[in-house]
């Protein structure tokens, strides 16, 4: 199963250079001008954990494979994307891909680098990204209303479910709120995301900040975190440029010196693929043995098959039980056989839901 966040925002505020420095590559060629990103550049990232670390530790295990973020570099957009300017087809139209965006906004003054809109305010970007996917949003649920009226009238009792969605996600476009703001039921998630709502997806603000604000943002990135909180988004801060820098430090220990010069603990691509994670409401699960210790992401609230079927299908289709043990109830028995031996190890059915940090043996028969 894969996870994806669509990298967005105006041209010229350091999408590219985020993307290259998270996946430690010069994939996206980073230029001082709009639409330098023409087709989406896409890379994984690996997603730092270390409770990995300690299982492999423990375990001994000959590799560690942490899991995997896809992020995917979108073509900067301009006003008036929602009716095709500049490459607005194509942009909405990369976003429907994604599980999630990672809207970065510009937080910070330069003279070289020059802004499409001619100043620096970073809730005026997000406000005008946001507001091109709500117009596209408004547009194409207007149809689908009429459709969903119309079978819904027929009886069709899927459209009429359907329409029981559509009315307020409509509603609140009109009112100039994203479709994120109204309260779905868990149940009815899987219909609500066939209405492919641009404005539904999850959203995570990145400010791009210069280098001496990196470890305490500045007021610009304030100001983000105050429209995040007050739109159901989440925010982080970063600055894209010591980013680049770190991710050409091969060496860990020069990495870390280099980090703590600047009064930061850990990077900041760090906090943004671990919130990436928590934005797409993701759970990490282990799978250890001397061979590998592995992380695997699942949707929080799903059972032990679908668990399964993320390592390979077959685990899901002949699913028998899962051997679980907790995170912490396998560290301090030392390990897989101690926690056998302190009763700590259970067995689960297909109605166990996953909890955040199990460590797992799936048995199967097909």
């Amino acid at each position: 199963m894969g996870f994806n966040c669509g990298i967005v925002g105006l041209p010229n505020v350091g999408k590219s250079t985020l993307f290259n420095a998270l996946t430690a590559t010069q994939a996206a060629e980073a230029q001082n001008y709009p639409f330098c990103t023409i087709e989406p550049n896409i890379g994984r990232v690996g997603v730092p954990d270390p409770r990995l670390d300690v299982l492999a530790k423990l375990a001994k295990s000959a590799k560690v494979i942490p899991t995997q973020l896809e992020f995917v570099d979108i073509a900067g957009l301009v006003r008036g994307a929602s009716k095709g300017e500049g490459l607005g087809n194509q942009f909405l139209a990369n976003i429907r891909e994604v599980d999630a965006i990672v809207h970065v906004l510009r937080c910070f003054e330069s003279d070289a680098i020059i802004h499409v809109e001619g100043s620096i305010d970073p809730v005026r970007d997000a406000e005008t990204v946001e507001t091109e996917l709500m117009l596209a949003d408004l547009e194409s649920l207007e149809r689908r209303v009429d459709s969903l009226a119309k079978k819904a009238k027929g009886g069709d009792k899927e459209a009429r479910a359907m329409l029981a969605l559509a009315e307020p996600a409509l509603a609140a476009l009109k009112a100039g709120k994203p479709a994120r703001s109204i309260k779905v039921a868990a149940d009815d998630l899987p219909l609500f995301r066939q209405l492919q709502l641009l404005t539904a997806k999850p959203v995570l603000y990145v400010c791009n900040v210069e280098e001496k604000s990196a470890a305490t943002g500045n007021s610009l990135s304030n100001a983000v975190a105050k429209r995040a909180a007050e739109t159901g988004a989440e925010a982080v801060v970063i600055s894209a440029a010591i980013e680049a820098e770190v991710a050409q430090l091969a060496d860990e220990a020069e990495r870390k010196d280099f980090l703590e010069s600047l009064g930061l603990k850990e990077t900041g691509l760090a906090r943004v693929i671990r919130a990436g994670s928590h934005l797409l409401d993701l759970l990490t699960f282990f799978t250890v043995g001397p061979k590998e210790a592995r992380a695997w992401n699942v949707v929080r609230g799903a059972k032990a098959p679908q668990a399964a079927g993320v390592i390979h299908t077959d685990f899901e289709r002949g699913f028998i039980c899962a051997e679980v043990i907790a995170y912490d109830d396998y560290v301090a028995a030392g390990g897989e056989q101690g926690a056998k031996d302190a009763g700590k190890m259970r067995l689960e059915g297909k109605d166990y839901v996953m909890a955040d940090g199990d460590v797992v043996h799936f048995r199967f028969n097909v």
